[in-house]
């Protein structure tokens, strides 16, 4: 049996519709979890690199964002870095808090773009059995943003 895949959140933009897959690893999983960053807000943050609204751009669709702690506002919050294939697919790769660490390495970055070009050119099939495995999670929405 074929799972079929991902939860499509809508993007409105410029009067069209996009439909974006969102996922997180395992590990980015546990970490938003603990941090209180829900899935809603991914997806929000999502909408917003869609928007242009983004904080750093590392290239091969690498993107750092910030995203808010519950009952925090951005400055204050996590950073992501996520892998983004715009009005596609969205994962969310790794997070950190500001006051933990300023950024990441050179070397990080470069591997991270190598993980987002590998998690952005998967098939179908490559992605449903990183789920079946549970190595990655797919993000559901509760509510609509308007």
């Amino acid at each position: 049996m074929v799972i079929v895949t991902i939860v499509i959140n809508t993007i409105i933009k410029d009067k069209a519709v996009y439909f974006v897959s969102v996922f997180k690893t395992r590990l980015f999983h546990k970490w938003a979890v603990k941090q209180g960053i829900s899935d809603d807000q991914l997806v929000l943050t999502i909408q917003e690199i869609e928007n242009g609204q983004i904080d750093a751009n590392y290239g091969g669709g690498l993107y750092k964002k910030r995203v808010a702690n519950k009952g925090r506002g951005k400055r204050k919050s996590a950073r992501t870095l996520l892998a983004v294939k715009i009005n596609d697919r969205a994962f969310f790769l790794y997070g950190f808090e500001k006051n933990q660490r300023a950024n990441i390495t050179d070397k990080e970055k470069t591997a991270y773009k190598i993980l987002a070009k590998n998690f952005l050119n998967m098939t179908n099939d490559e992605l449903n059995k990183l789920l079946e495995k549970g190595s990655l999670v797919k993000a559901t929405q509760e509510k609509m943003e308007e």
